[in-house]
């Protein structure tokens, strides 16, 4: 007869039993609250870069002819400037508006202005652009001023800020349309913080050839011109056609016009509209505790070039993930930036490298 063979049953100890119901919870929280970050920092195993873009070399000198200039980029000389139509969706950045009109005045035939008494995630606002108007009474004969009824966040609901920003878009294309704008007149779309240079303006203005649509490569800063961070591409150029130029913010073309500009991103005066910036922003999710709206943290964020969120750079690359983690370098040039902000340089010193330090309110 057989011997029999007795199979005995493992049973994990007690106390790892115990470490391991400690863990699991620990694991989840973890994971759900630094969600983000873990995506961003895995970027580079699920997504991929855009297609690349084809960038136009932009020449330019303070004493060149716009003849020469025109030829250099294989346009040619108009006999008379096109009229140049400067629209934008405002928010609350009255100090950028400021330093963008005073940059575009001497070649901008109209600002184009939207704004609206909600945020795009439905928050109500102050209407700050038609409160401060007076602000701007040395283009007020340029102003094209429209008012957009906003959508308030039912309570316990949120709004989509995404279908928001679009519906501020169409609303805009309206506004365009009862501008004045004339086909072949020159339009630029941009967001507030993003600035294209005068002499970018001007080239645009004064040469025939240019592609229908054209991207604007921009510098870009965070905080102030104290903390250059990587370009932009986003704003755009549009010789103006009733049929097909519609306001976006997205991609439109593969050509880029480079160096045309500064986009300088959550560039404000006061610690309090930051806070309301990043409760407003399509991005408002990205606020996930109270401790990213306190005074005290974000001044230390804004002097140190640290991100507001504390959030990952988008990189498709583990080798520049890591290579731009931590502090943005700080820049003590304040050489080629737009030139209504060094001539009040003491009104916007906070702008300023060394001007990190804001007020409250």
């Amino acid at each position: 007869m057989p011997p029999t063979i007795t199979v005995s049953k493992r049973h994990l100890p007690g106390y790892k039993c115990l470490i391991i119901l400690i863990l699991l919870p620990i694991s989840f929280t973890i994971i759900f609250n630094h969600y983000e970050k873990i995506t961003y920092f895995l970027r580079p195993l699920w997504d991929t870069p855009p297609r690349p873009f084809t960038y136009i070399p932009h020449y330019y000198a303070e004493n060149a002819s716009m003849a020469t200039l025109c030829r250099l980029h294989g346009w040619t000389l108009r006999s008379h400037p096109r009229k140049v139509f400067d629209a934008i969706i405002f928010s609350n950045e009255l100090d950028l508006l400021e330093v963008r009109w005073g940059e575009l005045n001497p070649y901008v035939t109209k600002f184009i202005i939207l704004e609206s008494n909600t945020t795009f995630t439905g928050i109500p606002k102050d209407l700050t652009f038609a409160s401060n108007r007076e602000r701007f009474s040395f283009v007020e004969d340029k102003i094209v001023y429209g008012f957009l009824p906003g959508k308030l966040a039912s309570m316990g609901k949120t709004v989509n800020p995404f279908s928001v920003e679009a519906h501020h878009r169409v609303s805009m294309n309206g506004l365009i349309a009862s501008s004045g704008i004339s086909n072949g007149d020159l339009l630029i779309v941009a967001d507030t913080d993003e600035i294209p240079s005068a002499n970018t303006v001007k080239l645009l203005q004064w040469c025939d050839g240019l592609p229908p649509v054209m991207h604007l490569d921009m510098r870009k800063y965070l905080y102030s011109f104290e903390f250059p961070t990587d370009p932009t591409w986003k704003a755009t150029s549009h010789v103006f056609n009733e049929h097909r130029t519609r306001y976006m913010h997205s991609r439109q073309t593969d050509l880029v016009l480079s160096d045309t500009g500064w986009h300088c991103s959550f560039c404000f005066k006061y610690l309090s509209e930051f806070v309301e910036k990043m409760k407003a922003y399509s991005h408002a999710d990205r606020v996930k505790s109270k401790e990213h709206l306190d005074h005290e943290k974000i001044q230390e964020k804004i002097c140190n070039g640290d991100d507001l969120y504390g959030m990952l750079p988008e990189e498709y690359s583990f080798k520049n993930l890591i290579g731009k983690m931590g502090s943005i370098p700080r820049s003590v040039s304040a050489v080629h930036l737009p030139s209504y902000l060094i001539e009040n340089a003491e009104k916007f010193r906070f702008l300023l490298p060394g001007g990190c330090l804001r007020s409250p309110d």
